[in-house]
C-alpha cells in the first residue's frame, strides 16, 4: 500500500483516534448537570421514541430506556466518554470499536428521520468498521505497547 506522509497503520491510528475525539466532542458538549438531575437528554430521546415510525423502536425504548431514566443517562453520557478515551489512547481498541459502531447503530435507529444525524452516525459507524477491520490498534495505543490484541 503506498500513502502520502504516514504509513497506511498510522493513517488508521489518525483515523482511530479522530474518531475518539469526535465521541470525546459528543461527550463534552453534553449538559451533565441537565441529564443527570434534570433527565433533559432521556426525556428528549423519550419523545423522539414515542413518535417513532417503527414500532419495535417505540417498545423497545419503553422496555429498556423508560423504567430507568437516570441510569439510563449516565450510561450514554460515561459511554461517550469512555469510547472517546479508549480510542484516543489505543486502550481496548476492538472493544471501543464495537462498542462505537452499537451505539451509533441505535442513535441512527433512533434518529431515522433526521438526515443530519443519519450523516453523523453512519459517517462514525464506518470509522469503526474501517478501525476495526484496520486493527488500526497496532500504531500509537496502549494496545500495541501493552501487547493486547
Amino acid at each position: 500500500m503506498d500513502t502520502i506522509w504516514l504509513t497506511g497503520a498510522e493513517w488508521l491510528a489518525v483515523l482511530r483516534i479522530g474518531l475518539g475525539l469526535w465521541w470525546l466532542e459528543s461527550w463534552r458538549h453534553k449538559d451533565r448537570k441537565a441529564w443527570f438531575e434534570r433527565g433533559t437528554g432521556i426525556a428528549w430521546a423519550a419523545g423522539i421514541a414515542a413518535g417513532h415510525r417503527w414500532r419495535a423502536v417505540r417498545s423497545g425504548f419503553e422496555a429498556a430506556v423508560t423504567p430507568h431514566p437516570r441510569v439510563m443517562a449516565y450510561v450514554v453520557v460515561y459511554a461517550e466518554l469512555a469510547l472517546g478515551l479508549g480510542l484516543i489512547t489505543g486502550f481496548l481498541t476492538p472493544i471501543a470499536l464495537v462498542g462505537g459502531l452499537l451505539l451509533n447503530a441505535l442513535y441512527f435507529t433512533l434518529m431515522i428521520h433526521d438526515v443530519a444525524e443519519q450523516g453523523q452516525n453512519s459517517m462514525m459507524a464506518l470509522m469503526s468498521v474501517v478501525g476495526l477491520f484496520g486493527m488500526s490498534w497496532q500504531t500509537w495505543s496502549l494496545d500495541s505497547a501493552l501487547g493486547l490484541f
